[in-house]
């Protein structure tokens, strides 16, 4: 079948099947009447109106990118229902006529992030990337470190996304080491920005050498510093301590920060260009941005995010232990299961290496397929031959339904 052939909609069987079971395990703990079953599972057929699930992420990773990065909290699900209406997302009511796209979600990006003059959205931070090579050096230069060139996942590497935009990359330094000489020695009057690369995934230690964000705003005269950080974190944050920030690079005199919407941020996926207003203001003239413009549904969430209580992400980089372990304790007691330490991780590039300290129920390895095509679909971590449940990242008030998924699980054993 193709990509556009209708069947390719049909539910698939162990999701019809979950769905029953459910229902049926509802009726045995008498939360539905015997006589209602039928009706039951065909008002929850009725109401799937797409094959993606919902899932409890029960595996310590705070932004899971296999189950769409951050979650949104309650204010940016709101927001988001609401801009599913007619909206003005390019109209000023006052006068009737025409506004610009995006104007609230920038103000708030602004507000959020003082140190940046101006703010612009696009999807996702690849395109923010594409978006500010292009439109400063397409056809130059674009002076980085061998040691930032790195595949962002899925295959996709940051040099064929420059090669891309037809800028040609100046590569400087070595892989562990580069030195301000370095950029100052490749710097021509082809050049057209200086790249710095948070190298996000993975850590390189032991005999290294980079250059800051000052330093190069020191040595490369009005050359515009571009800094990519990946995560979307804001400002500094004590439990990620060598995590970078927006506020930081453009107070270190970054020209231009990109980063994205739906990491550390907490938001929807987006690409955010944080710096001055001369630059986003090229940047938003570019025949491309209008390529890789957000939505109406993207901009209500993210302004929400932005101007909302703390994101589900950072409650969840926040969690305190003993509360964690309160609630794994609750859950195992009912169940008679083991409870261990469990260290999370906050995923999705950000703070590699970094523990979350925490808890996890211990299950046996065979538990986790069940778990994972049941209803609700858990998903748990397996390592080390076990199946561990970790509350870190499962709102509390899903506890009563991550415990009856459990119980049907071991009770099918």
């Amino acid at each position: 079948m193709n990509q556009d052939d209708p069947r390719r909609r049909i539910p698939r069987t162990d999701h019809l099947l979950a769905l029953v079971r459910d229902v049926q395990q509802q009726a045995r703990e008498g939360r539905i009447a015997p006589e209602d079953v039928e009706s039951a599972v065909l008002a929850r057929v009725r109401a799937s109106a797409t094959t993606l699930r919902p899932v409890l992420n029960a595996t310590g990773v705070v932004v899971h990118t296999n189950l769409g990065r951050a979650p949104l909290g309650p204010a940016a699900v709101e927001a988001l229902v609401s801009a599913a209406r007619y909206v003005d997302v390019e109209l000023d009511l006052a006068t009737g006529a025409r506004s610009q796209r995006g104007l609230q979600a920038r103000a708030a990006l602004r507000a959020a992030c003082p140190a940046a003059e101006d703010a612009l959205v696009v999807n996702n931070g690849a395109a923010a990337l594409v978006l500010a090579t292009t439109a400063l050096a397409a056809g130059r230069e674009v002076v980085v470190s061998r040691g930032e060139m790195v595949e962002i996942g899925a295959g996709f590497r940051l040099p064929d996304l420059i090669a891309s935009t037809g800028a040609r990359l100046r590569e400087v330094g070595a892989t562990n080491r580069t030195h301000l000489r370095d950029y100052v020695d490749a710097i021509g009057p082809n050049t057209g920005c200086v790249l710095k690369v948070h190298p996000s995934n993975f850590r390189v230690e032991g005999f290294t050498s980079e250059v800051t964000v000052a330093e190069l705003r020191a040595a490369v005269g009005d050359l515009p510093v571009v800094a990519d950080l990946g995560s979307g974190l804001l400002h500094p944050d004590p439990a990620l301590p060598d995590e970078p920030d927006a506020t930081t690079a453009l107070d270190a005199g970054a020209d231009l920060v990109i980063a994205s919407g739906d990491k550390l941020l907490g938001g929807p996926q987006a690409g955010l260009l944080l710096g001055s207003k001369q630059l986003i203001e090229r940047l938003a003239k570019h025949p491309l941005a209008r390529a890789v413009r957000v939505d109406k549904l993207t901009l209500a969430a993210l302004e929400a995010t932005l101007s909302g209580p703390p994101s589900p992400v950072t409650a969840a980089l926040h969690a305190d232990p003993d509360a964690l372990h309160r609630r794994t304790e609750r859950l195992a007691d009912a169940l008679g299961l083991p409870v261990v330490a469990h260290d999370g991780r906050v995923g999705g590039g950000g703070a590699p290496g970094v523990p979350l300290a925490g808890w996890a129920l211990r299950l046996p390895e065979s538990a986790a397929g069940p778990l994972r095509t049941g209803d609700p679909a858990v998903l748990p971590r397996v390592h080390d031959g076990a199946c561990l449940v970790d509350l870190r990242c499962v709102p509390e008030d899903d506890d009563d339904r991550l415990l009856s998924a459990l119980r049907r699980v071991l009770e099918a054993r």
